[in-house]
């Protein structure tokens, strides 16, 4: 059996990810061709693509026929699936994306729908069935304007905006790439009134307004009855427009929704006299729907923030002369002016001049971050990734007091901060099981509803009492049992919470991630980049003899200088630190032996620096066994060591080590203290030195010499102990232990795309200390999650046989139905100024 790799980017070049759906698509359409065994995805690491391994039997199909099935069926599935991310106005309220859910995923071609309260849907459609102007076409339908419009083709996700555009107007691109502008009063389309975005408020504080007013004069002498109930009617259009217009739409297009039952009961009691009630009953439920529009459109925008982070233009510098042009206009390799106290406009290498760096709006880190410029400014921009942190900027963070220039590394849809909106975008769509429980709940629920409503209207004939009586308690029961509060608990504080963490610099995509994260009492680590700097420093100096440690330094340092070895680069790295200005002799002919270590000649000295295994091939003259035992120790505690020999003399011992980050340990005591009761390392790095580190830092175990595949047999193994766990790595060779794990956590992911596609959350900055955070929020996040769950799940509870045996009328089941929802909407909103810090469990 034989294998031949493709790269997924040349036979899907549009699909994100490898866990995009076509991807499986093209698994099933070959997987039964005769002479193929077997297809799997390998993961993106390091440099490596994400790619195709195809297994095939060489006596039944040739390499070429395979590559060319390949190639032939993922240029079907490109051609055929669309994929499109759209922002809209108009979806007024959560109850609302289900209809719309509902309505589009009945459309022959679309595979799926996901909609959010706050105006993103996301849309996979088949491309033989319907056009993406066609899908368009089908939100426009439902009352919706397009914010971002354009022709996407198979796999093109439609950007979100990159800013705000001009009051108003917005360019429509169609079929044929023609375009043209329409003004649109979004207000207007949002609402559907003549008071823009404030319409729904408005009326419902003019019913209110005259609910008191009726209900005044009612108490006047000489006023008559009809004039308090002429003024009730009008309340009743002022708090039953959007109602109405609302349960119009969902019953002509085949639902029953929670508007519609409303609508019933205040019709209901509006013919049993009671308009007061009824009035009431619409005044609240329309207040409630105007301040849960408030609640998403407030999330909405903490969430639009992050697009306004990135200025519209950029200074760019061509040819000497510097000219000011839009950002979309900016190509890789093209050199930008950024100055001082302005935010910065793309991604990109830093080539002249030296500032600090607010880069808190993309990592959240609080303090300004050095820049230097990099000593190649001929260097490829594809390269920029490799380079160290403090030669990279990001768009949308804020220069400090000098000029930059730099190197444009991405071009501007493909910028950190834009693939940062999308992927906060698409976490909007995403639902937690939370919601989806809820969700079923109600499918069930409203049907149960109208038929107890129906059977209580026909009480009078099982017990005595008249028809106005049993209708009377079924409009109560009516009211009582609408899961309006439901509705919203869940999406209201998920939207929230993955707001809040956005402007924090931690990136949650979707409702379980959030949700999952804070149940977790085991976390998996990757060593190196993680929990360590992920880079070798000298730890060790110790001279023997009269030397001293100056003395052993300018040996080693001039040794080490002719080797380009990592270890020896950061052996005279913080040599030279620790010299300072001291002057260092030049040595020459160095010789490297392979595995061992090294041999130089200082002045007429024969220097050799490396392990024992060089020494016990040399000669005769060995170590001693104190300073073999020193060597061991060293090692022991996690340390790379080596001898160093002048001539004939052992004159001193040298260590590195890849040092724990300086918040590891202070991170580590505060999970510990919120209840995280396991934390493993999973390193490839040695038993020992695995050991040494947990133990530094305060890892409950540790697990060294491991393979990309034995981790994830540790993690799963993990899982099958804790019940969920959550694998904390880099998310480039940890990809496939954190898509075994239950939350996958990315550190440092504003450098790494990789980072941002694998991770379910992904650490901005490259910051461990905001990982307590990111629990404490989930925590915090589940509990009013579970809060507003018991709040509407509990009044409805309540109310329900209150009003079956009579004991609450419809007044009072209106005002504890609908304070309910106000309840749950308020206590959604905390999460926005949710605070970093955690209580313990």
């Amino acid at each position: 059996m034989d294998k031949i790799k493709i790269n997924l980017d040349v036979l899907l070049p549009d699909v994100p990810n490898e866990r995009d759906g076509c991807v499986q698509r093209i698994i099933s359409e070959l997987k039964d061709t005769k002479g193929i065994d077997n297809i799997h995805v390998i993961p993106e690491k390091d440099d490596r693509k994400a790619q195709f391994c195809f297994h095939y039997d060489p006596s039944l199909i040739s390499l070429e026929k395979v590559q060319q099935l390949a190639e032939q069926a993922g240029a079907r599935i490109t051609q055929r699936y669309g994929h499109l991310l759209v922002e809209v106005s108009g979806i007024r309220h959560q109850r609302q994306t289900k209809l719309i859910e509902t309505v589009l995923q009945q459309e022959k071609g679309v595979l799926s729908v996901s909609a959010s309260a706050t105006g993103v849907i996301a849309i996979e459609f088949d491309t033989q069935s319907i056009s993406a102007g066609k899908v368009y076409g089908l939100l426009e339908k439902q009352g919706l304007t397009i914010m971002n419009r354009q022709s996407a083709p198979a796999h093109q996700v439609a950007p979100l905006p990159a800013g705000d555009s001009k009051p108003g107007k917005e360019k429509h691109v169609h079929g044929e790439g023609e375009e043209h502008d329409h003004e649109h009063d979004h207000g207007g389309h949002s609402h559907g009134g003549i008071f823009g975005k404030n319409t729904e408020l408005i009326f419902s504080l003019t019913c209110g307004a005259l609910i008191g007013i009726s209900y005044g004069l009612s108490f006047l002498p000489g006023i008559t009855a009809w004039t308090p109930n002429i003024l009730y009617i009008i309340a009743y259009f002022f708090g039953g427009y959007f109602t109405a217009k609302e349960a119009v739409q969902t019953v002509l297009k085949g639902g029953f929704e929670i508007d519609f039952l409303m609508l019933v009961a205040a019709i209901g009691a509006a013919i049993l006299g009671s308009w007061l009630e009824g009035a009431l009953l619409l005044f609240l439920f329309s207040l409630g729907h105007a301040l849960e529009h408030y609640a998403m459109e407030k999330a909405r925008k903490s969430i639009a923030a992050l697009t306004a982070l990135a200025p519209k233009t950029a200074f760019r510098k061509q040819d000497g002369q510097i000219q000011e042009v839009k950002i979309e206009e900016l190509k890789v390799g093209d050199v930008v002016v950024i100055k001082p106290n302005t935010k910065i406009s793309a991604d990109g290498i830093v080539i002249a001049g030296n500032s600090s760096v607010n880069q808190a709006p993309i990592t959240g880190e609080s303090i300004p971050v050095d820049k230097t410029a990099v000593d190649n400014k001929d260097i490829d921009p594809k390269e920029a990734m490799k380079l160290d942190g403090k030669y990279r900027v990001y768009a949308g963070t804020i220069n400090g007091n000098e000029v930059l220039e730099i190197k444009v590394s991405k071009a501007a849809t493909d910028s950190t901060l834009s693939r940062l909106v999308k992927m906060v975008n698409e976490a909007q769509t995403q639902k937690s099981p939370t919601q989806q429980f809820t969700d079923k709940i109600e499918r069930v629920f409203v049907p149960a509803v109208l038929i107890l409503v129906t059977l209580l209207c026909f009480a009078f004939l099982v017990i005595d009492e008249p028809f106005g009586k049993s209708f009377y308690r079924a409009m109560a029961v009516l009211v009582a049992a609408s899961p309006c509060a439901l509705a919203i608990s869940t999406p209201s504080a998920v939207l929230s919470g993955v707001a809040r963490a956005a402007r924090a610099g931690v990136l949650i995509k979707g409702g379980r991630p959030l949700e999952d994260l804070g149940t977790l009492t085991a976390l998996a680590f990757d060593k190196t980049g993680t929990l360590t700097e992920g880079k070798p420093r000298l730890t060790t100096v110790q001279p023997y003899g009269d030397l001293t440690k100056a003395g052993l330094l300018k040996m080693v340092v001039a040794v080490e200088s002719l080797s380009d070895h990592p270890i020896a680069k950061a052996i005279v790295r913080d040599g030279k630190k620790q010299l300072g200005q001291e002057a260092i002799p030049g040595a020459h002919s160095m010789e490297a032996v392979l595995g061992k270590g090294i041999k130089a000649l200082l002045g007429n000295d024969q220097l050799y620096a490396g392990n024992l295994a060089l020494f016990e091939s040399l000669d005769g003259t060995k170590p001693s066994n104190e300073i073999i035992a020193a060597l061991r120790t060293a090692e022991a505690g996690g340390q790379t060591t080596m001898l160093i020999r002048k001539n004939q003399e052992y004159v001193g011992l040298i260590g590195v080590m890849d040092t724990p980050r300086a918040e590891a340990k202070e991170t580590l005591a505060r999970l510990q203290e919120i209840g995280i009761k396991k934390m493993i390392m999973l390193t490839g790095d040695n038993q020992q030195v695995a050991e040494a580190i947990a133990k530094e830092i305060g890892l409950t175990d540790a697990m060294g010499s491991l393979l990309p595949e034995q981790k994830v047999a540790a993690i799963q193994q993990l899982a099958e102990q804790e019940g969920k766990v959550a694998m904390v790595g880099d998310g480039v060779n940890d990809a496939p232990a954190m898509a075994k794990s239950t939350v996958g956590i990315a550190m440092g992911a504003a450098g790494s795309d990789v980072a941002l596609e694998t991770a379910d959350i992904a650490l901005m900055g490259d910051q461990l200390s905001l990982l307590p955070f990111a629990i404490g929020l989930s925590r915090q996040s589940k509990r009013i999650i579970t809060q507003n769950l018991v709040i509407s799940l509990g009044m409805v509870a309540l109310l329900i046989p209150l009003t079956i045996l009579g004991v609450a009328p419809i007044g009072p089941a209106v005002a504890a139905h609908e304070g309910s929802t106000l309840v749950v909407v308020a206590n959604a909103l905390r999460l926005l100024a949710y605070k970093n810090k955690e209580q313990t469990m």
